[in-house]
C-alpha cells in the first residue's frame, strides 16, 4: 500500500491534522482570546515557520476547518473543532496505550502516538478506546 498521507476515513493530510490539532490544543489550553489564537503561536508550538503555518491555514480555510480574522486570529469552525477533537482524542488514547499497556517511555509514546493517529481508521480507534475503557483507563473526550 502506498502511503499518500491521507487515510481513507481522514479528510486531511497528516500535516493538516497536525496543524488542526495544534490550533485545538492551543485554544483549549487557554492560549486564546475567545477561542481565537495567533498563527505565530501555532508556529512556535509545532516548531515551524510562520510561512508554513500560513500555507497550512490557507488549506484549512479552503476545507472549511478554520476561519481567520482580518487581524490574523485563527478560530476553528464547528467542523474543524469536531475533527481536531477526534485527532486529539486519538493521540491521547494511543499515548495511554503505549505508556500503560506497553511500558513505552512517555516522550517516545507521545512522539509515536503523533505518528500513529494519522494512519489508523476510525474503527480501529474506536476499538482501541473501547479496549482502554475496558481496562479502566478513561480517554477524555
Amino acid at each position: 500500500m502506498i502511503n499518500t498521507g491521507v487515510q481513507e476515513d481522514h479528510s486531511l493530510t497528516r500535516a493538516g491534522e497536525d496543524y488542526l490539532e495544534a490550533i485545538y490544543r492551543l485554544a483549549s489550553e487557554g492560549g486564546s482570546v475567545d477561542g481565537a489564537i495567533r498563527s505565530v503561536d501555532v508556529a512556535e508550538s509545532l516548531g515551524v515557520s510562520k510561512a508554513s503555518v500560513n500555507k497550512a491555514l490557507s488549506m484549512l480555510k479552503e476545507t472549511g476547518m478554520v476561519e481567520q480574522s482580518r487581524y490574523g486570529r485563527v478560530t476553528l469552525t464547528p467542523e474543524g473543532e469536531r475533527y481536531a477533537a477526534l485527532v486529539w482524542r486519538s493521540h491521547r488514547a494511543l499515548r495511554l496505550f503505549l505508556e500503560k499497556d506497553l511500558g513505552v517511555d512517555p516522550q517516545r509514546a507521545d512522539d509515536e502516538a503523533c505518528l500513529m493517529e494519522h494512519v489508523l481508521s476510525a474503527d480501529t480507534m474506536e476499538r482501541l478506546i473501547g479496549y482502554l475503557e475496558g481496562q479502566g483507563i478513561v480517554v477524555p473526550e
